[in-house]
């Protein structure tokens, strides 16, 4: 008996899905196989190993023999912020002047002082380290051109452990801002192919991601169509 108009249409349309599916899985394969890879290294280690959180031991409580002083020199200009900080060389006044610098002065005679030099940086380091390895080089860093794996536009010292781990120490501040291990780099490689964007590794909102996730989704969505209709023919 021949198949009525209706059966036809039915076989039809799932025909064109099942091609449409098909080829859009051919598309989208690649994509799906790099964001299944990277988002499984991403969650591989826990995320403080990852950022090496358990290498550097918090700065010390701020201990002062006397009242601080604040330097004479910020008198009536506009602060974002004065906060005291420990240093491995001793307490420090870290004050921020909007749309200026940010200065460095003792807080027991508040004189000001100069931005961190390697010889401070690789102390701050040391005092704050808990792993084993030892320091290989201490390089300088520009706000004009900084490291990829900074994400700073600041002036920095890159403190470089012999195990490849390195520290990124603020040279205006003389703090500690960045861990950088192994693993770090290469969660940041696998992070900037999960977004697709391997050269600044922060844009999230590109075509090509939306693109590739629009056709993605869809292709979800004709397998789920496709299932329901393939599973009722084999039964019939």
């Amino acid at each position: 008996m021949p198949r009525s108009p209706p059966a036809r249409g039915r076989r039809s349309f799932r025909a064109t899905l099942r091609r449409w599916h098909v080829w859009l899985g051919w598309i989208v394969g690649l994509p799906l196989l790099f964001w299944t890879l990277s988002g499984l290294v991403m969650v591989w280690k826990p995320i403080e190993e990852t950022r090496g959180s358990n290498l550097l031991r918090p700065a010390d409580p701020v201990t002062l023999t006397r009242p601080a002083v604040l330097p004479g020199a910020v008198a009536g200009l506009p602060l974002a912020k004065v906060a005291l900080e420990q240093r491995a060389a001793g307490p420090r006044w870290v004050i921020e002047v909007r749309k200026g610098p940010t200065r460095l002065a003792d807080p027991l005679t508040g004189t000001l002082l100069g931005p961190a030099s390697a010889a401070d940086a690789a102390a701050e380091v040391t005092h704050r380290y808990t792993g084993t390895a030892r320091i290989a080089s201490v390089t300088r860093t520009s706000a004009d051109a900084p490291p990829l794996e900074l994400r700073r536009p600041i002036d920095a010292w890159a403190v470089t452990m012999s195990d490849g781990t390195r520290f990124y120490v603020d040279a205006a501040t003389g703090g500690v801002v960045a861990t950088r291990t192994g693993w770090w780099r290469f969660y940041d490689w696998m992070w900037g192919l999960h977004i697709m964007d391997l050269q600044e590794r922060e844009d999230t909102h590109h075509p090509l991601l939306i693109g590739f996730a629009a056709v993605s989704l869809l292709s979800v969505i004709m397998a789920l169509v496709l299932l329901p209709l393939v599973s009722r023919r084999r039964r019939s």
